[in-house]
């Protein structure tokens, strides 16, 4: 009989969330935009990605406890309802020293944890697909 596990992507997402808010610094989550079922300002996309800022002045009615995470926030002055998968989470951080968690990389949607992702995309519906990005390790940079 085999055990389905759920992903400890959403707690510990959670939990720097947390951590951040109770140091008082600034929540921000790196998000890959093209992931199935996420819901976000496409004219703030660059390259595929998305940083959205977390904090308490920043959204209302946020839902971190579950997956997907979701809030209300405002854009240039509009309400948005966004969607983010925790799979496609890259990224939870600290914006005021960068400090928190990097995933490095999207997680396979529910049903499909034993398949290999296609590279350039990871939604069928795609169609514009991205070039293939060069594989080796993510990273981070500090820009001033």
């Amino acid at each position: 009989m085999s055990k389905t596990h759920r992903s400890r992507r959403p707690y510990l997402i959670q939990a720097i969330y947390d951590w951040a808010v109770d140091n008082g610094y600034t929540p921000h989550v790196l998000v890959a935009a093209d992931y199935p079922g996420v819901a976000v300002p496409r004219q703030y996309v660059q390259e595929g990605r998305i940083t959205l800022n977390l904090s308490p002045m920043a959204v209302q009615s946020m839902h971190l406890d579950d997956d997907p995470l979701w809030f209300s926030a405002r854009f240039s002055g509009r309400p948005f309802e966004v969607v983010i998968p925790s799979g496609a989470v890259l990224a939870i951080f600290a914006r005021e020293n960068g400090e928190g968690l990097v995933f490095g990389e999207v997680e396979p949607p529910a049903g499909e944890a034993g398949m290999e992702p296609v590279e350039g995309s990871l939604s069928p519906e795609d169609d514009n697909p991205e070039p293939p990005k060069p594989k080796g390790r993510a990273h981070l940079r500090v820009v001033k």
